[in-house]
């Protein structure tokens, strides 16, 4: 477990790192309007988002190795946590300033992690069958139109609902590496139907998120993603994969999934640690 728990906290620094440096790309490229597939080309021309993309890449790694030996609520909760990693980092790499409220916030989420660690089940639990197969390609379907509406559309709650429909797409690609079955070599993943959900799903979540956070407010943006990848990936591991916690400690289990949840929700709302970012 302790390898796994690395993994997951590796995994969390480096999004935090990404996140930092896609959120400054993504500030410094043209303005688009709607749901624009060139936004991204010009994306990739920003030497910032370039090095976020090889963040996100060893992220994904990780994470992709913790899920295949943590409970999938654990891994989750370690990538929420990437919020406070973010404001972290925002303090050398872009000399942001954080204020008493947001240390507090980054403080639950450590304590929460903590506990979390020591709550959650040494290994992870079974895989999926076809019905839950068939479920993540569903949700992506509905999340990529949702997300096509929510681009066009106007207003306040945009960029919240753009935010969401990334983090959902992120926690279906979670979903989506526990379902693989192994062994995980390239002739059998072809043959895996997780595996084109899995790059499905991460095109849906990448290019909302790159949108909400182009068009969008980072706090409303950060909030929802956050909901998104963590409540419905955690209820689905404990349902349909079997995951759990420690014998006797779901109740601590479940406290510090709140506790780091609402301290990475806390830390949003607080304020963009990229603000100084210009």
């Amino acid at each position: 477990m302790i390898v796994g728990v690395a993994f997951a906290l590796a995994s969390a620094v480096c999004y935090g790192l990404a996140a930092v440096l896609q959120a400054r790309a993504a500030r410094a490229t043209a303005h688009a309007h709607g749901m624009d597939m060139r936004f991204l080309v010009r994306l990739v021309g920003q030497l910032p988002f370039l090095g976020g993309l090889v963040m996100d890449a060893v992220a994904f790694s990780a994470q992709f190795a913790a899920l295949r030996t943590l409970p999938v609520f654990v891994v989750q909760a370690a990538q929420a946590s990437s919020l406070a990693v973010t404001a972290l980092l925002a303090v050398p790499v872009l000399g942001a300033r954080l204020s008493r409220r947001q240390w507090l916030a980054v403080v639950a989420v450590c304590v929460g992690l903590a506990m979390l660690a020591g709550s959650g089940a040494a290994e992870a639990g079974g895989t999926a069958g076809t019905g839950i197969r068939l479920l993540l390609f569903g949700l992506i379907a509905v999340l990529a139109v949702t997300g096509v509406m929510a681009a066009r559309r106007a207003g306040t709650a945009r960029d919240p609902v753009l935010g969401l429909v990334a983090g959902l797409g992120f926690g279906v690609v979670a979903l989506a590496c526990r379902a693989l079955v192994p062994p995980l070599s390239p002739a059998h993943l072809v043959r895996d139907s997780a595996a084109y959900a899995l790059a499905a799903a991460a095109l849906v979540g990448f290019l909302f998120y790159a949108t909400a956070l182009q068009k969008g407010n980072v706090t409303s943006v950060s909030a929802a993603v956050i909901l998104g990848e963590t409540l419905l990936p955690a209820v689905v591991g404990v349902l349909a994969f079997g995951d759990h916690a420690r014998r006797g400690l779901w109740v601590l289990a479940v406290a510090a999934f709140c506790l780091v949840v609402a301290g990475a929700l806390g830390l949003s709302r607080a304020g963009d640690p990229t603000a100084t970012v210009h």
